[in-house]
């Protein structure tokens, strides 16, 4: 199941290890199949407040974007951009195919009616 690294950035700077972080990042992704989806757009907020802006990256599953993030390559970059500017990132697995929101509401209803 795809599975997704989401970096919610805050406080950026612009830092010569920032652009070093940025030009090696790929070569630390590409051995678990990593590529970016979003990098860093200004966001259109419809509802809360969202300081910052977002990073997604996609992995073929949970174990290759663990994989990436506890890597001796990544681990060798982390701190370029993590002294530099701060954020929150999680690691996920989507949604599975045929995924379906109205029967996550049947199993919802069931739960509620006990």
């Amino acid at each position: 199941m795809t599975a997704y690294a989401l970096a919610h950035l805050h406080h950026t700077s612009t830092h010569e290890d920032v652009a070093v972080y940025l030009e090696r990042i790929q070569a630390t992704m590409d051995p678990y199949g990593g590529h970016f989806l979003i990098h860093g757009p200004s966001v259109d907020v419809v509802e809360g407040q969202w300081p910052g802006t977002l990073v997604l990256l996609e992995f073929p599953t949970l174990a290759d974007a663990k994989g990436w993030y506890d890597s001796p390559a990544y681990r060798e970059i982390l701190a370029l951009r993590t002294d530099h500017i701060r954020g929150d990132v999680i690691l996920v697995d989507g949604v599975p195919p045929g995924h379906s929101a109205a029967k996550m509401a049947e199993t919802l209803r069931l739960l509620v009616a006990g």
